[in-house]
């Protein structure tokens, strides 16, 4: 429970009990710029069911390459993630806070950087505040990516999700995005949006060609 009253200590950047919503570095982006978003367990590190142990995180090959490019883009990166371990007891904010801090020092180890991280706790089959069915912010709903859309001004239709799961396309989608990359998934299109595969290296460049066309458009006057 010590980590839920953090909302009241400020000890994390929790809004709610069941969100956490933090800002990280310092570089400011212009209003309407559109994102990169990604899931974080399953695509940048590797899924290690409900991972609470910094030292067993590694990331999958290629990520940090296409996040260093929306670096370079002049991108927002923003991770959204779902974290029900936390409502099911299996693991605390102090753990999350831990196992993302090991996330974003592999990144930055291969030069890439993320702005904003994104987690929701909130489960069904959780325990007090964290219990919740449905919750708006729980992927496939997109609310984490409208909170982040709200916070740093984004241009939503022409942001890029990059995820391992259906939900987070499905999130990406009603947030109001035209395309994703489904990582190990195939492709598909649903009305006003595009699923693309991430299995092979030409998937891969695809989706460099796509950060760079939206740093290209970002970059006009």
């Amino acid at each position: 429970m010590a980590d839920t009253d953090a909302t009241m200590s400020g000890r994390y950047p929790l809004t709610e009990p069941g969100l956490w919503v933090e800002r990280v570095g310092s570089r400011v982006f212009p209003a309407g710029r559109p994102a990169l978003f990604l899931d974080r367990d399953g695509t940048i590190n590797i899924d290690t069911d409900y991972p609470d142990d910094p030292a067993e995180m590694v990331l999958r090959e290629d990520i940090a390459a296409a996040i260093a490019a929306a670096n370079r883009a002049g991108i927002p990166v923003i991770i959204v993630t779902n974290q029900s371990g936390i409502a099911r007891g299996y693991s605390g904010w102090g753990d999350f806070a831990a196992v993302n801090g090991r996330v974003l020092e592999l990144l930055a180890g291969e030069g890439a950087s993320v702005d904003m991280v994104v987690a929701c706790a909130y489960h069904e089959a959780g325990t007090g505040p964290l219990a919740v069915a449905d919750h708006p912010m729980r992927k496939p709903n997109p609310g984490m990516l409208l909170e982040a859309g709200n916070r740093l001004g984004l241009d939503l239709q022409r942001s890029l999700i990059v995820g391992d799961k259906k939900a987070d396309m499905e999130a990406g989608q009603r947030a109001g995005l035209s395309q994703g990359w489904l990582v190990d998934g195939q492709a598909a299109a649903q009305p006003g949006f595009t699923v693309r595969p991430w299995r092979e290296r030409d998937d891969f460049d695809g989706l460099l060609a796509a950060i760079a066309a939206l740093g290209a458009v970002s970059r006009k006057p």
